[in-house]
Order: C-alpha cells, then structure tokens, then sequence
C-alpha cells in the first residue's frame, strides 16, 4: 500500500489538468486535482482525505444544442409552406402534361402506317424543344405580360422583366399580372404554361401526318407556338377582351385544343388527302400500323389529363383538385363507352380507333368546365362527346379532309362542344369552395343565356383568327418551301424519303399508292412472318 500511494503520488505531482470550456449558466463539476488513494495513507500515517469538487461556471459554445436562436427554432412560416406546396403541385402537373407527349407519339405513330413511324416520332419529339424555345423567347411574353386587349406587351422576352412572385393579388409587384392569382415563383408558372403551348403544336401533327415535309412542320410549330396561340391565349387568360367580355375556359377547351384543332384542320385542308385515300370517289381506309402502342398512347393521355385539368388549379387545392380529377375521370370513362356504342350501331363494329378517340374526346370536352360542373353534368358532357367524335370523324373524311388520327374531330369538335358547356352545366359561384369567381350559372341549370352568349363569341373569334393566321402561315410555306413531299417520297415512306431510316429494319414494307402490302414473309422468305401494315 505504502508503494501504491508513492506512485500516485508522483503521478499527481506530474500531471497537469487540460482546461475545460466553461458553459455560461450551467454548472460543472470541475476535475479533481488528482491525489492518493482515498482511504490510504501517506509514509508518515497521515491519512488522505477525499477531495473536494468545486462548482465552476462554463462559458457558452457555439454548438450548444440547448442555445438556438428563436427564428431558426420556429422553421419556415406557414405561408413559406404553402408557397411549397402550391409549387410542387404545379411542377409535378406541368411533369404529367409533358408526359403527354409520349402519349401524342405513340398514339399517332400507331394510327399511321408503318413506313411513316419514324418521321411521326420524330416530329412528336423535337415539337417541344422548338416549343420551348418559342414560348420562352417570345409566346409567353405575348401571352401573359401586361400589354392591351389584344396582345401582352414584348417587356417579357426571355422570361425577363419585374416580376416579385410568388406574391399575389395587389401585393404583386411585375409586368406577368394575369397571372398573380397564383402564389408560386415564376419559374414554375413559366413551366406550366409551356407544357400547355406544346399540346396544341402536337395536336397539329396527327392531322397533317403522312405527306407533310419535316422542315415545314418545325416551322409552322415555331410560328403557332410562339405567335398565334399566345395572342388568343392573351384574350382570355392573358386578361385580354374576351376575359373582359366574360369567356371562361378552366384549362383550355379553347385555349390550347381549339386553336391546335383550327391550325390542324387547315394544314390537312391545304395539304390534301395522301395518296390513294380517295379511289372513284370513295373514301379507303388506310389502317394504322399498331393499335397496340395506339391504346397504349391514349392512356398515357388519360393519365396526363390529370395533371392538365387539376393542375390548372395552379395550388395545392385538396378539394378542388379531388373534384376535378373525378369530373375529368368520368368524362373519360362515358366518352369512351359511348363512342363505343355509337361506333357499333353506326359503322356495325366497336371499331378500336374509335373507342380510344372516344376516350380522348370526353377528355377534351371536359377540359373547360371540369371544376364548375358537378358529375352528372360530367357525364352528360363525355357523353355527348363520345357520341360526336363518331359522326364527325365520318363527316370530315365525306368533305374529302384527310385526317389520318382524327385530331381535327377530337380537339376541335369537342373542343368547341366543351367550350359551349361552360355556359350550359356550370354550377355558378359559390357552390364549391374553389368557385368564388368564375362563369355565371349554365343555361340548363337556371341561368339563362348570361353564359352561353360570351362562350359563343369565343368560339367564333378564337376560331375565326386561328383560321386566317394559320392560312397565312401555311399559304407562306406552300408558296416558298412547298408543304408536300413527292408523290415518290409519299410511296416510299417518308421514313426513307424525309430521315433515310426505318423503324422496323427487316420487315416488309408497303408498295403501291393504296398502302397494300405485298405478302411474304421476312427478307420475302414466302410464308414467314408478314409486318401489320
């Protein structure tokens, strides 16, 4: 023991205590002086007390966990939140919309025939890139920045410009006021809004498929993209003379399928029917080459309208976007059901293509009135859509208009059907939680005329300017570049013709102005595997 208590000893006498950082208002015990052995004596006997510990102030540390300042502690404020949420809302809707895209690409490639799928492709994929150019140089400035009733002014150009979003109402502070009734940064309303504008350009390329040159689509599309829909975009939601008159269309029945269906239907007109379309003046089916990737493309379509109709909400608005969706859903549904019945009375068969633009139309349809309508007014309007997407498909191939995907029937026809339906089953204001402003209460429902009249010079004007500035544009296009292939280059394929490659390499192809294919099979290895024509 007597060794023991020398050896701690010297190390007591050797060591010497690391300081300790002091916390301020917390008290420590502070380390001991090291000493013996408590309980041990030294060499002369004397006995070793225990040693005392004494209470020391610490200094406070930076890192302190338990010294946080009162803004960071309380987080981001409720109305940071809710800018958060609006946004991630609106960014994931505008991502659903850009992915109908993918939906307009195989939808019409599978409506065209085989020697075509790669020029249909290709002009369903670069058609948003141009549109983003477009838009961003220039439509969005035309269509949305504070200007007079008939354009927005050129101060937005590249998405310049003051602008102090996401703030709303009178606190916004910019030159994009039509659209300070959203609460999200520029940048997100810029993104919607873009994935609209390329919809209508794409809407355009199924009508014209098939004997368009590539170069005077791309042209066109910039042209449509970056000046005529944003000037009729401009009158009603760009506060323009129609939205001062009392037009109303939620997400676009008018805004974005009309104008594309106008501009579709006057390419078709001005290129002419394909080749061997019209044979002693009777129409000829030309058949799609794939009614697989077809269907696939509409219900890549369906899902996106969830993003287009309840996105337009452009907040995270739980009820309305509920009530949107379902009304959306429903015309879907019943357009799909009743095209396909009217197809089977009709034509005598449940013909496919006309199941899928059945859907499509009630899709259409609904895209105006979707969160002022309840769902019975829902089910009316895709009803009545399914219905007419039949008729008119037939009615527009008797006027000699070689539509080959039926887009001027879906989005133009039933585009104007929705558009009028805003003023026939809106439900009026104050009904819904959502629906503080918006159309006066519908025709059918007890409101008079008060809306159908504004939805009719709507129709008529939005129509009647898409119609001229279009055949401006085309008839500019026809006089220069010339908007139609060769006769030669039509046989072929414009796959060959127009980009030098083939989407199915190995398979048979077509021959003769008709579209019928040889038989054969493989490499022409007789009774092998023939290529759906």
């Amino acid at each position: 023991m007597i060794v023991l208590s020398w050896g701690y000893m010297a190390i007591a006498q050797d060591a010497t205590p690391t300081p300790t950082p002091l916390q301020e208002g917390i008290v420590q015990e502070a380390t001991p002086t090291p000493s013996p052995l408590e309980g041990t004596t030294t060499p002369d006997g004397t006995a070793i007390p225990s040693p005392v510990l004494t209470p020391v102030p610490v200094p406070v540390t930076p890192t302190d966990p338990a010294v946080v300042s009162p803004a960071a502690a309380a987080g981001p404020t409720t109305a940071e939140l809710k800018v958060a949420l609006d946004t991630l809302w609106v960014v994931i809707a505008a991502f659903l919309v850009f992915f109908m895209n993918a939906g307009f690409g195989m939808l019409e490639t599978g409506f065209c025939r085989e020697k075509n799928a790669v020029n249909v492709l290709a002009k369903n994929l670069i058609v948003f890139g141009l549109s983003t150019i477009a838009f961003w140089a220039i439509g969005f400035s035309i269509m949305f920045s504070d200007g007079n009733e008939f354009m927005g002014s050129l101060g937005g150009l590249f998405l310049t410009g003051a602008d102090n979003s996401p703030a709303t109402g009178d606190a916004y502070k910019g030159i994009f006021s039509s659209l300070n009734w959203t609460g999200v940064p520029l940048e997100a309303k810029f993104l919607f809004q873009l994935v609209f504008a390329g919809t209508a350009a794409t809407i355009v390329s199924g009508a014209v498929a098939e004997r368009i040159k590539f170069v005077d689509f791309l042209i066109f599309s910039v042209l449509l993209v970056g000046i005529a829909y944003p000037i009729t975009g401009h009158w009603i939601w760009g506060g323009g003379w129609l939205a001062d008159f009392g037009f109303w269309d939620f997400a676009g029945s008018t805004v974005v399928h009309s104008v594309g269906g106008w501009a579709a239907l006057m390419g078709a007109a001005f290129l002419g029917p394909r080749i061997g379309k019209y044979q002693d003046g009777q129409s000829v089916a030309l058949p799609g080459h794939n009614m697989s990737i077809a269907t696939l493309g509409c219900l890549i379509l369906w899902l996106g309208w969830f993003g287009f109709n309840p996105g337009s909400t452009m907040a995270a608005d739980g009820s309305a976007i509920a009530h949107i969706a379902l009304t959306t859903n429903m015309a879907a549904a019943i357009g799909g059901v009743a095209a396909t019945v009217t197809a089977w009375l009709y034509l005598g068969k449940p013909d496919l293509s006309m199941i899928i633009n059945g859907i499509l139309a009630g899709l259409v349809a609904i895209t105006a009135s979707c969160a002022w309508v309840n769902m019975g007014s829902a089910f009316i309007i895709g009803l009545i859509a399914g219905i007419i997407v039949v008729f008119s498909v037939t009615f527009f191939d008797r006027l000699g208009i070689d539509d080959p995907v039926g887009a001027t029937s879906v989005h133009l026809v039933c585009g104007i059907w929705g558009t009028l339906c805003v003023g026939l089953f809106s439900v009026g204001p104050g009904i819904y939680s959502w629906y503080s402003a918006g159309p006066a209460k519908g025709l059918l429902l007890g409101g008079g005329f008060t809306q159908v009249i504004p939805q009719v010079v709507g129709i008529l004007s939005v129509g009647g300017f898409t119609v001229l500035i279009s055949t401006i544009f085309w008839l500019a296009l026809k006089a220069t570049l010339g908007i139609r292939v060769t006769p030669e280059e039509e046989i072929v394929g414009l796959d060959i013709g127009e980009h030098g490659m083939e989407a199915y390499s190995g398979f048979l192809k077509e021959a003769g102005p008709g579209g019928v294919a040889k038989s054969g099979g493989i490499s022409g290895n007789p009774g092998g595997i023939t290529s759906g024509l």
